[in-house]
């Protein structure tokens, strides 16, 4: 199996335990397989003869195997918890640093709820069985083995009566295995389903509340519930069709000992003890073949939740670093330059971009304006390789994006996006969270940039005031001021503002102009708005329609050449409320 075969990889950090674990399993089922033998001793040499010795050492046997077997379930049991929780760990890191470094693309194409499935409820699923399956799985093999090889030697012909009917149950313990993996993958992936639902609705309840929407995605989550319970309900079916004809078969057998090997003693042909040692090795048979088919299950949940984890961990990253990267360090200029770029997202026939060209030098800012859909935002991703483009150029400082190192290119475009997104904790976490190791004076000199230090000395607590999950507490002009001095802190070469100052009052926007223009004086500035009053001071700025550049030039420039930017002025900033 895959699964088993790809967890034993993770698994080799841990071999001690591993291994300690195995060993001790071995060491209970060496004794469970005993204890038979001491039974018939005790009954045939010490109950039968009347041997008051052969009682008793039997006995003192017999408890020692029970200490032995209580130990050693303890050290197996601990163990195998101990590695299969370093194997939990290791996965769920792995999978968490693939999905950071995973590009733009895959998130765009994977619900969140699904993504967080597999880092809990599939992770999990995977932990288990290694913590109990695999070594009980290989316990029941051995057991299983061990049995038939005893009841051969105590009586061939009595074995060979009694495993007649274990073709059929393992037959029929093979064909519920074959199906539960494509039912458990099912289960999962509706709850992966419900997760989605789950989550949207949890961090959406605002958008919910306010339309007055909770009975339709009530409706919604109820619906999803419902399908995910009539797929456990078809998984719990197969196994009690299953297994009452399983228990059935192996009552057959049973009846099969009592009668037959009943005949063999009261021909002497057996004695009493053997028969009875006999009739336990057939449980210990028949319960691995339960124990196997109650394993079928776990096997078939784990599975499917491995498929779907190393599907994450083998999708290839698309967006890497090259090899012998071009150093770019804060001396760098941050000459941005598109040469010809044209653009269509994963999966898509459209072009997005349609060979754009423009450069923006150190010190400039270039507004890019354009009705919602045109290709702003498309454009600023390309900068710091969000995306790579279809073909064409982007580059800094006369490179080509792609040659730098990832991190370090990331680290020199910053990004101030319409949407923010803060963390939970303190504005002073939130303010520093590219800069963990900021002074008190840089974060605050960031802040007053942005027009943030004042509100902040509002607070409770002032910089150390919880702002809660995503930010809650704040207000959408608030969350952007606290995400535009995060920008800042790091004095990034290029810094992209995506709208970023939508939520804030005219008074306030101009206020965060003003002081912006000298620390923009030795950065290159790239701003997406709607409003013209954002751009009118820029150097540049482009007009996007339909993912190309129509017209360009200063807002004085445009306003004499470009009949659509004439009209987008006069309807922002000429057609006043009677």
């Amino acid at each position: 199996m895959d699964i088993i075969r790809r967890g034993l990889v993770y698994l080799r950090p841990y071999w001690r335990l591993a291994a300690g674990a195995f060993i001790s399993m071995l060491i209970v089922t060496a004794t469970n397989l005993y204890v038979p033998q001491v039974i018939q001793q005790l009954i045939d040499d010490g109950i039968e003869a009347r041997n008051w010795d052969g009682i008793i050492w039997a006995t003192v046997i017999l408890f020692g195997l029970a200490l032995i077997r209580g130990v050693f379930s303890f050290t197996n049991t601990y163990w195998s918890a101990e590695s299969s929780q370093g194997i939990a760990f290791d996965l769920r890191n792995e999978i968490f640093e693939k999905l950071e470094n995973l590009s733009f693309s895959f998130h765009d194409t994977h619900q969140t709820g699904k993504l967080m499935t597999r880092t809990t409820s599939d992770v999990e699923n995977v932990r288990t069985f290694f913590a109990q399956g695999l070594l009980q799985l290989v316990s029941a093999l051995i057991t299983f083995i061990g049995s038939i090889v005893i009841l051969l030697l105590t009586d061939w012909r009595l074995a060979l009566a009694v495993l007649t009917t274990l073709p059929v149950i393992i037959g029929i313990f093979v064909y519920l295995f074959s199906r539960m993996g494509p039912l458990f993958g099912e289960v999962q992936r509706m709850l992966g389903k419900l997760n989605t639902i789950l989550q949207e609705n949890i961090s959406g309840i605002r958008v919910v509340k306010s339309f007055t929407a909770e009975p339709f995605e009530l409706g919604r989550y109820r619906d999803q519930n419902e399908a995910l319970y009539q797929q456990n309900i078809n998984v719990a079916r197969y196994f009690s069709t299953g297994f009452p004809t399983v228990f059935l078969l192996s009552n057959i057998g049973t009846l099969i000992v009592i009668w037959y090997g009943g005949s063999l003693v009261i021909s002497d042909e057996l004695q009493l003890g053997q028969l009875i040692a006999f009739n336990s090795y057939l449980a210990y048979l028949l319960n691995p073949i339960f124990q196997i088919g109650g394993l079928s299950q776990q096997l078939s949940s784990a599975t499917a939740s491995g498929n779907r984890l190393f599907e994450i961990i083998d999708t290839e990253v698309e967006i890497t670093s090259p090899a012998n990267p071009i150093p770019i360090t804060n001396d760098s200029p941050g000459h941005l330059s598109f040469e010809n770029v044209t653009f269509s997202y994963q999966g898509s026939d459209s072009n997005v971009l349609t060979n754009v060209s423009f450069e923006a030098h150190p010190g400039q800012t270039v507004a890019l304006l354009g009705s919602t859909g045109s290709g702003k935002s498309s454009i600023v991703n390309l900068i710091p390789r969000f995306y790579d483009v279809t073909d064409g150029r982007v580059t800094i400082d006369g490179h080509p994006v792609q040659d730098y190192d990832l991190n370090m290119l990331r680290q020199q475009v910053g990004s101030c996006l319409q949407e923010v997104t803060l963390r939970s904790g303190t504005i002073r976490d939130n303010i520093c969270f590219g800069k963990p190791d900021a002074t008190d004076e840089e974060i605050i000199e960031a802040a007053k940039i942005a027009q943030a230090h004042e509100f902040i000395m509002q607070q409770p607590s002032g910089y150390d005031t919880q702002v809660g999950e995503r930010g809650s507490g704040l207000s959408g002009g608030q969350r952007q001021r606290v995400a535009i001095a995060r920008v800042l802190l790091v004095h990034p070469r290029i810094i992209i503002f995506d709208d970023s100052m939508s939520a804030l009052d005219a008074e306030t926007e101009q206020e965060l102009k003003s002081a912006l223009q000298p620390f923009l004086e030795n950065h290159t500035a790239i701003i997406i708005a709607q409003r013209i009053s954002t751009v009118v001071s820029a150097d540049q700025i482009l007009v996007i329609e339909n993912g190309e550049i129509i017209a360009r030039g200063t807002h004085s420039e445009l306003l004499e050449s470009s009949g659509i930017y004439q009209d987008i002025v006069k309807s922002q900033l000429e057609e006043e409320p009677a």
